[in-house]
């Protein structure tokens, strides 16, 4: 459905009278020489270039795209740029509010002005992934027979959200996590832009790193709580917006960490000694300090699989799998829903029972390897599959532990020089007392002696 009389004013009132819409509107970038973030998307010659009219001479038309990122890194406001500046019809529809009926109204609409007018058409579709299969089977013909370039936006995997015939006439386009750099950038310049706030205010470093923070990568986030903090101050007569102001307008307290600094490691830590612990209500504090202060979920990720192995090891053989899937998930769906996927974590390793055994046992071997107790491999182990092999000894004598009924073969594995060291000892926590059985009877049919 194409903007109406009432919709085209509006939008007309609104650059003319800017003062009136949220400082995250009026702060959009004109042109894509303006868009923060996002450079591997904007070089010369690259689709987004190509829609706004730069280089798109020559046979090979723009072509549709699908712009892939999470919220807040600028796929409504590259879709803004468009619109602004290309000499196309524009039109917008988002997958909320609209269905097949508009989506064809849309497609028409651009045939007629082709053919009436030689105008082309673009469709931006905010929400893509909320469109059943049949309401994006609907685009197919448009995008193929380019009656509409379309840009779509989604913050779901397009791989799985979107059908395979529409990804494949169109370009995918993945968007990257706004840095901090980023942010701070757009922050400066609404602070001094005259459609922003024209120097009313200032911001102080505390002030700007805890609404970095709070903005986690999210633009618009960030420029609505700047533009709260920024009337809380004016109310109160202040010039700067203070830390305790901004703290007060956004409801979140700032949180005294240094993610590049020592608190960063110091609340890590923190995080899986607490767990080593088995403290889950402490686990779970310094979890939620490192998710309020920004923290990479991916890090926090590594950290919870590396406890898995180190703290808890075979006493929950789950323990692993539990902090791997944590971290494929993370890297899949990010802040916020990622912190239910870190919870969830943390709560089952600080709750396994508790195991060191992995660690002590390959610290043991490898002290060992590095003072030199490293043997030649007994000759009866050796590799016998090339031609000689017999004849230098090697695999000769090997017995095959799955022709003996109980599938154990009492013949020397180790180095000569280490073959009665014993590496693991595990303990009886949770699953590795079977495993303390099992090694315990192992040795004694390998006629192991002890060390």
């Amino acid at each position: 459905m194409e903007p109406d009389l009432f919709t085209a004013a509006a939008e007309d009132r609104q650059e003319k009278e800017p003062a009136g819409s949220p400082l995250a509107v009026r702060m959009r970038p004109r042109t894509l020489d303006e868009v923060v973030g996002q450079q591997h998307l904007l070089k010369p010659g690259s689709p987004l270039r190509r829609l706004v009219g730069e280089g798109a001479g020559g046979p090979a038309g723009p072509s549709s795209v699908i712009l892939w990122g999470p919220p807040g890194t600028g796929k409504t406001t590259l879709a803004y740029v468009v619109s602004k500046a290309t000499d196309k019809r524009f039109v917008e529809l988002s997958a909320i509010t609209a269905g097949v009926k508009e989506v064809r109204a849309v497609i028409d609409g651009a045939r007629r002005a082709t053919g009436a007018y030689g105008k082309e058409t673009v469709l931006f579709l905010d929400e893509i992934h909320r469109f059943s299969k049949a309401q994006q089977d609907s685009l197919l013909p448009a995008v193929e027979n380019r009656w509409v370039t379309l840009i779509a936006a989604t913050t779901e995997n397009p791989y799985f959200s979107v059908i395979s015939p529409l990804l494949s006439r169109s370009l995918l386009l993945t968007l990257e996590p706004l840095t901090d750099d980023d942010v701070r950038g757009l922050l400066r310049r609404a602070l001094t832009d005259e459609r922003g706030l024209g120097g009313a205010v200032t911001l102080p470093e505390d002030t700007e790193e805890h609404l970095l923070r709070i903005a986690g990568g999210d633009a618009r986030r960030a420029l609505t709580a700047l533009e709260a903090a920024a009337g809380a101050a004016l109310d109160k007569g202040e010039t700067g917006i203070a830390l305790a102001t901004l703290e007060e307008t956004v409801d979140r307290a700032a949180v005294k960490y240094d993610r590049a600094g020592d608190q960063h490691y110091d609340v890590a830590s923190a995080l899986i000694k607490a767990i080593r612990g088995s403290d889950v209500d402490a686990a779970l504090h310094y979890l939620a300090r490192m998710i309020e202060a920004g923290e990479d979920p991916r890090f926090i990720a590594r950290r919870l699989m590396i406890s898995a192995s180190e703290d808890i090891g075979l006493a929950d053989p789950n323990a692993l799998p539990i902090a791997v899937a944590a971290a494929q998930a993370v890297a899949l769906i990010g802040f916020p829903e990622a912190a239910l996927t870190l919870s969830h974590a943390t709560i089952a390793l600080a709750l396994a029972p508790k195991s060191n055994s992995a660690t002590t046992a390959i610290g043991a071997a490898l002290d060992d390897v590095r003072k030199g107790l490293a043997g030649p491999v007994p000759p009866h182990l050796r590799d016998g599959h090339y031609k000689g092999a017999a004849k230098l000894g090697h695999a000769q004598g090997y017995v095959y532990p799955h022709d003996l009924p109980e599938g154990i073969a009492a013949q020397q594995y180790a180095p000569e020089e280490i073959k009665d060291r014993e590496y693991y000892t595990p303990t009886r926590h949770g699953s590795e007392a079977r495993y303390a059985d099992a090694v315990e009877w192992t040795r004694k049919h390998l006629g192991r002696k002890r060390s």
